[in-house]
């Protein structure tokens, strides 16, 4: 028997979000599919004015938008996908990190790592902003760690790929 059990369908916790001027006109982040993680972010940039990334060139885009996180909560900006495969833009810091008493714009920052220009036009969507919860932590120093069956080996020396 494979049959689904119905979903139950918990309301979204809502965010504070501010337009800023130059960002009038412009969508709100939001999911492209209801499973989605990541809400899109687009570009704030003035209308006509395109900025040109340059291969190698990294720029701070504008989205016109002030957010009020939960406590508890950070935003991810990470890259889109569709724009790292097909142009090799991404964002360089990914990802990058706001935290949930930032009050100032949320930007993004872009690389272009592909071989021809990218061109970012006003309304294009140009990151994924995802909240998550964090765990927040203090450090506590120790004469020594407790050890482990894993020790100290680390990158690929499990023997895994």
């Amino acid at each position: 028997m494979n049959e689904r059990l119905p979903q139950t369908q918990k309301p979204k916790p809502t965010i504070a979000v501010e337009r800023l001027p130059h960002g009038k006109g412009l969508s709100l982040p939001e999911a492209a599919t209801p499973q989605s993680a990541g809400l899109d972010l687009q570009a704030a940039v003035p209308e006509g004015e395109p900025v040109t990334l340059a291969p190698g060139d990294h720029t701070l885009l504008p989205t016109g938008l002030r957010i009020a996180l939960p406590p508890g909560t950070e935003g991810q900006v990470r890259p889109r996908s569709g724009l790292a495969h097909r142009h090799g833009v991404t964002v360089l810091n990914s990802p990058g990190t706001i935290d949930a008493d930032y009050r100032g714009e949320v930007k993004v920052l872009l690389i272009n790592h592909g071989d021809e220009p990218f061109r970012v036009e006003r309304g294009a969507r140009i990151a994924q902003l995802v909240v998550a919860r964090y765990v927040p932590v203090r450090f506590d120093e120790v004469e020594t760690l407790e050890e482990t069956e894993r020790g100290a080996g680390g990158f690929g020396s499990t023997g895994r790929e």
